[in-house]
């Protein structure tokens, strides 16, 4: 019987620590010799103390603001340790509550652009709930409102909109979008630095 076992055993400790110790230490120490930034959580810093990460949403409200997405995470929005979705159907009565509300909010930040349908990536919640871009028409959705409330030539927040533009990966994959945190202090005139 142990002629059987100890072979068992002995594979088992072996693939343990290959797949559960090395393997992970490897990749581990491979992310963070050749993506530095990103292993260590993407974070952005202004004058040397953290403002948030580049991979992470954060609320804004004030209509000098460009708004992100909304999160679902519980019981703090954008709670990177509570990622997950609503898991809410588009027909579920909580899931049209939380879109109506959410675009009122925008109507009531500006009023001048009430008669707009809203793009659904500001009123609904991506599965991460966590999402810290928008599109370009999302953005382009709060360009006037945010130029109003900081009496700024709304061609002037255009080509910080511009300059912030991610296009799509090789031209090919994915749409063109914009991180907000990164807009949002470029629209301060703060300069973000990769804190690592």
């Amino acid at each position: 019987m142990m002629r059987t076992i100890r072979p068992a055993l002995v594979l088992f400790a072996a693939f343990t620590l290959l797949t559960g110790v090395a393997y992970p230490l490897l990749v581990t120490g491979a992310a963070g010799a050749l993506f530095a930034w990103r292993a260590q959580g993407s974070v952005l810093a202004v004058r040397g103390r953290p403002v948030g990460s580049a991979l992470i949403g954060q609320a804004f409200s004030a209509p000098r603001y460009f708004w992100g997405r909304p999160s679902a995470t519980s019981p703090l929005p954008y709670d990177a340790l509570a990622s997950g979705g609503s898991n809410l159907g588009p027909t579920n009565p909580a899931e049209l509550a939380a879109v109506k509300a959410a675009a009122e909010a925008l109507r009531r930040a500006d009023p001048a652009e009430a008669d707009r349908p809203v793009p659904v990536d500001l009123v609904t919640a991506s599965g991460s709930g966590l999402d810290p871009d928008i599109s370009l028409a999302a953005a382009n959705y709060q360009l006037a409102r945010v130029a109003r409330a900081r009496q700024l030539p709304e061609a002037a927040v255009r080509r910080l909109l511009d300059a912030q533009l991610r296009r799509p990966w090789l031209g090919l994959f994915g749409e063109p979008r914009v991180n907000v945190l990164e807009l949002n202090l470029a629209l301060d005139g703060l300069r973000p630095a990769r804190l690592r």
